[in-house]
């Protein structure tokens, strides 16, 4: 499955070009990969944001280029810091038989036995990279906690195989863990400091009477 999206080339250059598309609603980007080289294009933000809600970050989306159809991938967004408008955006160009290496974010599900017991749940990692074709690219993949105990931690190779895909990050990556909850020990410093205000408080007092 594959969605349209309407873009138009642009010229790279001044940066000042680029700062107008953005305050008309639409998005500089670069589309690069398979039989073409780095084209410059923008396209409308709130169309791509649409896309997305709808089918995915991991939807292949399929541009006209000089009257040629390409399929691709979101690769990167960058996004202003201060009103979150995206700035800029990345495609890689796919050939829809082969493998292509794609991030996919990781999805935690259920409640960990180690939190319902009061342990603290750390996710290390995010996204995974897979291997396969894009119309097999999976839109998250999903990791079930409930199992996760105390002093315990899961990682990318205790994932089950999937026929779709193929697992590229290493399987030692920690995807998450359970860490016992500890309470801070008053440390000697504040001790110190208590005993001080002791003393001053007696000092006042004897120089009160």
């Amino acid at each position: 499955m594959s969605v349209s999206l309407a873009v138009k080339e642009r010229a790279v250059r001044p940066r000042s070009i680029r700062n107008q598309l953005r305050r008309k609603g639409k998005v500089p980007a670069i589309v690069y990969g398979h039989e073409i080289k780095s084209i410059p294009i923008f396209f409308d933000e709130k169309e791509l944001l649409y896309i997305l809600r709808n089918n995915g970050s991991n939807v292949v989306i399929t541009m006209t280029i000089n009257n040629k159809k390409i399929n691709t991938l979101l690769t990167n967004t960058q996004l202003d810091t201060f009103n979150k408008q995206m700035r800029h955006a990345e495609f890689l160009s796919v050939n829809m038989n082969e493998a292509t290496e794609v991030e996919t974010d990781v999805v935690l599900t259920g409640e960990a036995s180690g939190v319902k017991a009061g342990g603290i749940l750390t996710q290390n990692l995010y996204t995974i990279l897979v291997s396969t074709t894009p119309e097999q690219l999976p839109e998250n993949i999903e990791v079930d906690i409930s199992n996760l105990g105390i002093g315990e931690a899961i990682t990318v190779g205790d994932l089950p195989k999937n026929p779709t895909y193929e697992l590229v990050t290493s399987p030692d990556e920690q995807i998450a863990s359970v860490a016992e909850a500890t309470t801070a020990p008053l440390g000697e410093e504040t001790i110190e400091n208590t005993n001080e205000l002791d003393n001053t408080s007696e000092t006042t007092e004897t120089e009160t009477k």
